[in-house]
């Protein structure tokens, strides 16, 4: 079980105190975790992630609409679906370094489920449930502006880094993007790939990820800061 002091540890990065400690040990439980304990057996997440997808949607939704008055609703939708899908929580979740507090099954746990985005990212919209049960509305709130909507250019680029550098390179008439593996390393349970981004030859970009996507969007964004630079 995670310990007290590692719990009290999370409270202070996000800044709030639970009230009820277990709601916040719930978020933390993968079902892999609560299927090994035969005696105490603990809820795992699902349950709140459920919670803490609809309140993410709700607060981002809001934010959008207020910040964009002259977007049009498609596009608000397309923003708000890149700001919340796993990638992007996935991403927030490394940020608060989220990974080393989960509680994993044995098998998970060797599998390298806690750097896997699918579990990160549930455990994130987990935690914005558990903080809606504990301190209302408004502790879900403070969260998701702090930690998902913050920094907001910057996130925008990075979750869509792909598309945007491919726009950027079609602006130029006969340019060439193109993506190259360059590597992998690690078992065939946790693998790493490693990938270049090149324009009309040149390398502009590497990036690494436990999927060929996600290395492909750390190039793409790399490249995309570089020629902003240029």
């Amino acid at each position: 079980m995670i310990a007290e002091n590692r719990m009290e540890e999370l409270e202070q990065k996000i800044g709030y105190r639970f009230r009820d400690r277990g709601l916040l040990r719930q978020a933390l439980t993968h079902s892999s975790f609560a299927n090994e304990q035969k005696i105490n057996r603990y809820p795992d997440y699902e349950r709140l992630e459920f919670l803490g997808d609809a309140v993410l949607e709700l607060v981002s939704s809001d934010f959008l609409f207020h910040e964009n008055p002259q977007m049009p609703e498609g596009k608000l939708t397309k923003l708000r679906s890149s700001m919340v899908c796993e990638p992007a929580l996935a991403y927030c979740a490394r940020e608060l370094t989220l990974g080393e507090y989960i509680l994993l099954g044995r098998g998970e746990e060797a599998a390298g489920g806690r750097k896997r985005d699918s579990i990160t990212s549930d455990v994130m919209e987990a935690l914005i449930g558990a903080l809606y049960l504990d301190g209302g509305f408004a502790a879900a709130h403070n969260f998701i502006h702090r930690f998902v909507l913050s920094d907001l250019e910057h996130k925008i680029l990075f979750y869509d880094s792909k598309t945007v550098l491919q726009e950027t390179v079609q602006a130029t008439e006969g340019s060439v993007l193109s993506y190259e593996l360059t590597g992998e390393t690690g078992p065939d349970h946790d693998k790493e790939f490693l990938v270049e981004v090149s324009i009309d030859g040149k390398v502009m970009g590497s990036g690494r990820g436990r999927t060929k996507k996600a290395a492909e969007q750390q190039a793409a964004y790399e490249a995309l800061l570089r020629l902003r630079r240029q």
